[in-house]
């Protein structure tokens, strides 16, 4: 067993199952065999993986996947958009019955498409959490849509209110809405209006990007919820999270002149 070196003083970070500083992966459909090396490296920062848009749905390995998880204290995730083309056809029960049987522990739902109504997204929000953990994510995921500042956190209260267990702040793979200006920066107003009024450990902000990663780290601290977060990415995130990279290294520079 491998022995984490301790000589070094850096951030606290909690242990799986962690109550806040939880990293979020988008699993695009890895191979098994990726995954498994992933897991075997990175599984003690590892909280939840997220199977994108429908993949899962399409995907022969996905017990294979989903035991992986298991196995290595991963919560599995069904990405949201295939909640709400399931919920378009009114087959949200059938997928419900689907994902219990492939062993899947949690859920997404959200509005990303802009097809479902604010009074149908908290009673799928409530539905679904009395059997699977949920996640629900606000925002849409076109960028022509006006984000409302106001409205987007009333969103994530009445989503906790509902069952959820965490809130998805819309960031996309792309970084580029939602939370995001098209150049990738962040809407400080939108996260001032979340810090001001939500649990910061029942949200989990989508930031695939080391710039967008970095701001939320110097902002909130080493303990921020990060998601959508690449598999190639997960221990570089945590040298950001622990100050073991420049960009969130605290160093006394005074001494470095003597």
């Amino acid at each position: 067993m491998w022995d984490c070196p301790s000589f070094l003083d850096l951030p606290e970070r909690e242990s799986k199952p962690r109550r806040q500083g939880l990293t979020h992966i988008l699993d695009k459909g890895m191979t098994i065999s990726a995954l498994e090396a992933l897991l075997t490296r990175s599984r003690h920062l590892i909280d939840v993986l997220k199977i994108g848009w429908g993949v899962a749905y399409i995907d022969r390995a996905l017990k294979d996947r989903v035991a992986l998880c298991h196995s290595a204290d991963v919560i599995t995730c069904l990405g949201g958009t295939l909640l709400e083309i399931a919920e378009a056809q009114d087959r949200v029960d059938e997928l419900a019955e689907w994902a219990s049987d492939s062993g899947i522990a949690a859920v997404e739902v959200s509005n990303g498409l802009q097809a479902i109504s604010s009074a149908r997204k908290t009673d799928l929000v409530r539905t679904l959490s009395e059997r699977f953990v949920v996640l629900a994510e606000a925002g849409a995921k076109d960028s022509q849509v006006p984000v409302v500042v106001a409205d987007w956190v009333d969103e994530m209260a009445a989503d906790l209110d509902a069952g959820a267990r965490w809130v998805v702040v819309e960031g996309r793979e792309s970084g580029t809405v939602g939370l995001y200006h098209s150049d990738g920066s962040l809407r400080t107003d939108l996260v001032d209006a979340i810090d001001s009024r939500l649990p910061l450990e029942r949200v989990i902000f989508e930031a695939p990007h080391k710039a967008q990663q970095t701001w939320l780290i110097q902002r909130f601290g080493a303990n921020v919820n990060l998601g959508n977060v690449p598999p190639d990415e997960v221990i570089p995130l945590e040298t950001l999270r622990l100050g073991l990279r420049a960009d969130t290294a605290v160093v006394d520079r005074v001494r470095a002149t003597r």
